[in-house]
């Protein structure tokens, strides 16, 4: 086939410094980060000449493409660079020549691989931050750029690009979206208006309106809530599933490793077809769906009514927790594989009433567990109810210029957490420098640091500061 070449969208200008949030405002003529001229510009003519030296005299590289005009809020239009993504390549060695010849022509081959790998690859680079190049290869022979992080994901061959990752998948709907598909915008037709890919990591709350992606974009690998489908260009998106991954998904949440309980081993009478297990993401604080109703009700049946005063409802709660980790503990596991969040194998055992019922209570008193706090937060103790964590209103209310009252209720919640000594007065329904500052230490304060101490709220910013 002949080297594609296009432009690739690279969906965001992420430079929050005073001089690039000043000169987006004023137009778009101005300089920042030390740019003579405009920074897209530089960057587009930067990545136009590298694609001539990359894909050779025989190829045209496109001319500098016309400014997208993104959907994204809060960001304005022309602010949303254009780059290049790489041809189709095998992978690399260290010196960044090609550690293997290119795969001779036939099937595809789809290795098999588990949800958790998948996400656990994109993690890596996310972790190590590995910088966006559309020519560099990374220690583990794959292209740094979008469609060279999908192909590392799923564990392919060798290196694919927008227009060929779709054969190692199959299309599916927003609806049967899970961690580990992706969602796809490959415009042949139109090289100028670029192409991107993300992987879905599994969606924020149970409007499923935003979802956690992880994509290779400038300047490094990140992982962050997103509008479903995309910033911009969202009707382009389009869901696939890798061919190869398989049902075997036991590296996420809290029985994954754990041993296989022995015993009342069988499937209960009248056990519902298993429901498969949704992802992490849909229980813990904050969240609220239908799955923490379903789980609920599931854990009521193995004998966690006592957790309950009411419900099971669909916002996740304290006794959720609780009857979960009793259930885990009541399959003999302990530690992580028992701290109160369902991963895939408890998950299993109680859709398909499988394993050992939670035990009865001692006369009236409840089961010997100590106290707990809520993982990673720090909360109440297990014996107080939990209080619940307002839903996440989404990134662009807390930019340059957002005036809300979301963000009056930030500032409350940071002063009240002990960060307010950013605040001269306030705070206010206006974002301003010292919102960004407090919402910053407190990300720190987490042991964050770089990109995700932006001091821009996220859904975990927001979850943690308000459990």
């Amino acid at each position: 086939m002949d080297t594609p070449v296009f432009e690739e969208f690279d969906p965001a200008s992420d430079c929050d410094c005073p001089g690039c949030v000043h000169w987006r405002r004023v137009g778009p003529r101005g300089g920042g980060c030390g740019f003579v001229g405009h920074p897209a510009a530089h960057r587009t003519l930067v990545v136009a000449t590298a694609t001539a030296a990359a894909l050779g005299a025989g190829h045209a590289v496109p001319a500098l493409a016309a400014p997208h005009a993104p959907a994204r809020p809060g960001v304005p239009a022309g602010e949303e660079p254009d780059t290049p993504q790489g041809a189709k390549a095998p992978l690399h060695g260290p010196s960044g020549r090609p550690a293997q010849s290119a795969p001779p022509a036939g099937p595809v081959k789809t290795p098999a691989t588990t949800r958790a790998e998948i996400i656990r690859r994109a993690k890596e680079w996310v972790a190590r931050q590995v910088p966006y190049s559309m020519t560099a290869y990374w220690s583990d022979g794959y292209r740094q750029d979008c469609s060279g992080f999908v192909s590392m994901a799923w564990n392919l061959p060798g290196n694919e690009w927008t227009g060929s990752l779709g054969q190692y998948g199959t299309r599916i709907s927003q609806e049967e979206l899970q961690p580990g598909d992706i969602l796809l915008f490959h415009n042949p037709t139109d090289p100028q208006k670029g192409s991107h890919v993300v992987i879905f990591g599994g969606w924020t709350d149970y409007t499923h309106t935003y979802y956690l992606a992880y994509e290779q974009t400038r300047p490094a690998t990140r992982r962050q809530a997103t509008p479903y489908a995309y910033w911009s260009q969202s009707e382009g998106y389009v869901p696939y599933r890798y061919k190869g991954v398989t049902a075997a998904d036991g590296a996420t949440g809290g029985a994954a490793g754990a041993p296989q309980p022995t015993g009342d081993d069988g499937a209960k009478p009248g056990a519902a077809a298993a429901t498969p297990y949704p992802g992490r993401a849909y229980f813990g604080p904050g969240a609220g769906n239908a799955y923490v109703t379903q789980l609920g009700r599931l854990l009521v049946e193995r004998g966690g009514a006592r957790f309950y005063t009411t419900g099971p409802g669909p916002r996740w709660s304290n006794a959720d927790l609780r009857a979960t980790q009793a259930f885990q503990q009541a399959q003999g596991w302990r530690g992580a594989d028992a701290d109160g969040l369902p991963g895939p194998l408890t998950w299993s055992l109680l859709v398909t009433g499988r394993g050992r019922d939670i035990p009865a209570a001692q006369g009236t008193t409840p089961p010997a567990t100590p106290p707990t706090t809520l993982p990673g937060t720090g909360g109440p103790p297990a014996s107080t109810p939990a209080p619940l964590v307002p839903a996440y209103p989404g990134r662009a209310l807390f930019r340059p210029g957002a005036q809300n009252a979301h963000v009056t209720r930030l500032g409350r919640q940071l002063v009240k957490k002990g960060f307010g000594r950013f605040y001269a007065k306030g705070p206010g329904p206006r974002w301003g420098e010292a919102d960004r500052r407090a919402v910053e230490a407190f990300q720190r304060a987490q042991g964050w640091r770089g990109g995700a101490a932006d001091g821009h709220p996220g859904p975990e910013t927001w979850r943690r500061l308000f459990s």
